[in-house]
């Protein structure tokens, strides 16, 4: 062992003249500890929501949509599913109708998006039949009497005061026009089932029906408003979508999940690295301590570095003795506050003994995803601070006039 560490471990073990300082040694180790384990929690409760949100939100939607901008629908949109499906990367495409229009029953009317979908193809895309309570999706092709089948949010559903099989009016503000003006195309639907995104938003504003059903309802023709599709890879989607861009040419527009929800994912990045600064003030206030422990043990240990000096050691090797003291300090409050950030994190994710109002929140626990690139920030930030605060002390120490420390000795 080098003797610098040797001694740098003597002077953390040996007893002190004051006690006080020992006190600021561990207030110091403590000070790390807690700043690396709320870092550790919070970028983990952070990550947990953004996978959570991500989840809910491409539960819903598809990776990718096609779009024909500045036309009333797309009309050859099966000659572009099949060059879009042999495209690499790509899992499934299908078509979609994108609509507003209002739902009425008894006495409550709501606002909703109407989207056209295929039954037997919608599953390839998105989990809507995964969040299902009541229904299928092969529902929304049977008449049941009416127009077809609706499938609405449970949400929605309770708003509107309606269950499953009961009889629900759709009206489309884009109607036709007859000598007394413009009338709102109207007709009846059957509830066929009921889902649960988890998102509010979705389970209060949105409502599916066959695409066949939709293309007669909004009067398309053959015509659909664009297609949906699926990847293998998430964090490629932008990568596909240029290539089914450069595929299919103009007047096609395709846009991936990334590029669609960019701001709510851009605000969720930015505050996660907000969190991490403020939180990092923590691990500084305790390299404060850090500095104000190095410091007394420098005046105590003066008569020993004088020693040292005259037996011929150098300013390198008294600066490596006093940093070697601090980094040991900061690296076992590292150590401590990993295990203990990560104790806290499994607890969290194992039992979700922290609820969450979910008539507030769209979840009704603590979401958490503990990723290894948040710990190893975390730890070589606390590392690094730690190194930083001994710098200072250990020149201090380096300095010091043996003449003057032993002059009275």
């Amino acid at each position: 062992m080098p003797y610098e560490l040797d001694i740098g471990l003597r002077y953390l073990k040996a007893r002190r003249k004051q006690t006080f300082i020992s006190l600021i040694t561990w207030i110091s180790i403590a000070g790390v500890t807690v700043g690396v384990m709320a870092l550790i929690i919070v970028l983990a409760v952070m990550a947990g929501f953004e996978e959570d949100l991500r989840n809910k939100i491409l539960g819903t939607n598809s990776h990718i949509v096609i779009l024909e901008p500045g036309s009333p629908g797309m009309a050859q949109y099966q000659g572009a599913i099949d060059k879009v499906e042999k495209v690499d990367h790509v899992i499934s495409a299908t078509p979609f109708i994108y609509s507003q229009a209002m739902l009425t029953s008894t006495g409550s009317v709501s606002g909703v998006v109407i989207r056209g979908i295929d039954p037997l193809r919608e599953a390839r895309v998105t989990n809507l039949a995964e969040n299902l309570k009541e229904g299928s999706l092969t529902d929304l092709e049977k008449n049941n009497g009416v127009g077809g089948g609706v499938i609405i949010g449970q949400e929605l559903a309770r708003n509107l005061g309606i269950s499953l099989g009961e009889e629900i009016t759709i009206i489309s503000p884009l109607g036709k026009m007859t000598p007394i003006g413009m009338v709102p195309r109207m007709k009846k639907f059957w509830v066929a089932g009921i889902f649960d995104s988890g998102m509010y938003e979705y389970d209060t504003g949105l409502a599916f029906i066959s695409l066949k059903n939709a293309q007669n309802f909004f009067n398309m023709g053959d015509r659909v408003t664009g297609i949906e599709v699926k990847v293998d890879d998430i964090y490629k989607a932008d990568k596909i979508a240029n290539n089914i861009q450069k595929l299919l040419g103009v007047p096609y527009w395709v846009r991936d999940w990334m590029e669609m929800n960019k701001n709510l994912f851009s605000a969720l990045k930015l505050e996660k690295v907000v969190m991490f600064v403020i939180l990092t003030l923590i691990v500084l206030v305790a390299a404060f301590n850090i500095i104000s422990t190095l410091i007394m043990v420098v005046m105590e240990k003066g008569k020993d570095i004088a020693i040292l000096k005259s037996m011929g050691a150098t300013n390198k090797s008294i600066m490596k003795i006093f940093m070697l003291e601090g980094i040991i300090i900061g690296v076992a409050g590292t150590i401590i506050g990993v295990i203990g950030g990560y104790l806290v994190c499994h607890l969290l994710e194992t039992y979700h003994f922290i609820k969450l109002p979910s008539d507030v929140y769209y979840l009704d626990t603590l979401p958490v995803k503990m990723e290894g690139g948040d710990f190893l920030v975390v730890a070589l930030a606390a590392i690094t601070i730690s190194f930083l605060a001994t710098l200072y002390p250990s020149w201090n120490a380096a300095r010091l006039n043996p003449v003057e420390a032993i002059r009275y000795e």
